[in-house]
């Protein structure tokens, strides 16, 4: 499966926010968008008037990053989007909520998005009893996440619940992590995503 493997904290900087790609160090000073806040490379510090479609594929790749996910993916998403009920934008950005990494990451059960991809590729979590392994795996209202049995008794996976007991979750989801069990109240809405990009950029971006 294709990943991006280079240093995440030049994505942030190139998008010029916080994509809290590298967990806990992202809540700190040493925060790369804090130490030097300007895109990297040669050209970082100039100035340069962005286009219209500039400020699109910045809406897009800020949001891909964000989530980690890459094109071709992505490019799905917006397809599926496109053919669901509701604004696309909104519908799309939803749908990427929904992924099952996601929701393990918004659910404190990992310290970012991509050890919640390791996480669950390695088996750690069942969904309505069945094991799932598939990060991609679109949750919906009414599913049981649960840390399985031997995954509950790993001091490592029970440090980084006790570190992550104070983190806020979303009003979508619900949790309980003395028996480290969730469920999915309902599908996200986009006042449930604090994830500042104008998805409507995007949408105008694959419309052309």
């Amino acid at each position: 499966m294709a990943r991006y493997t280079g240093a995440v904290c030049r994505l942030c900087r190139r998008e010029g926010q916080k994509l809290f790609l590298k967990g806990e160090r992202c809540y700190t000073g040493k925060c790369g968008v804090i130490k030097r806040a300007y895109a990297p490379g040669q050209h970082g510090r100039g100035r340069k008037k962005v286009s219209e479609y500039g400020l699109q594929l910045r809406a897009k790749q800020s949001t891909k990053r964000f989530y980690g996910i890459l094109e071709n993916q992505f490019r799905k998403y917006y397809e599926l989007a496109e053919k669901i009920e509701g604004k696309t934008g909104e519908v799309l950005l939803a749908l990427i909520e929904s992924r099952l990494d996601n929701v393990v990451y918004r659910l404190g059960f990992a310290n970012s998005r991509a050890q919640a991809r390791q996480l669950v590729l390695h088996g750690h979590f069942s969904v309505n009893d069945i094991r799932v392994n598939i990060p991609s795996y679109l949750t919906k209202s009414s599913d049981v996440i649960l840390f399985r049995e031997k995954s509950r008794s790993n001091a490592g996976l029970k440090a980084i619940v006790e570190a992550n007991a104070s983190r806020p979750i979303p009003k979508w989801l619900e949790v309980n992590r003395d028996n480290f069990q969730a469920k999915v109240l309902s599908f996200p809405e986009r006042e449930d995503i604090d994830f500042e990009v104008e998805e409507t950029l995007i949408v105008e971006l694959y419309s052309k």
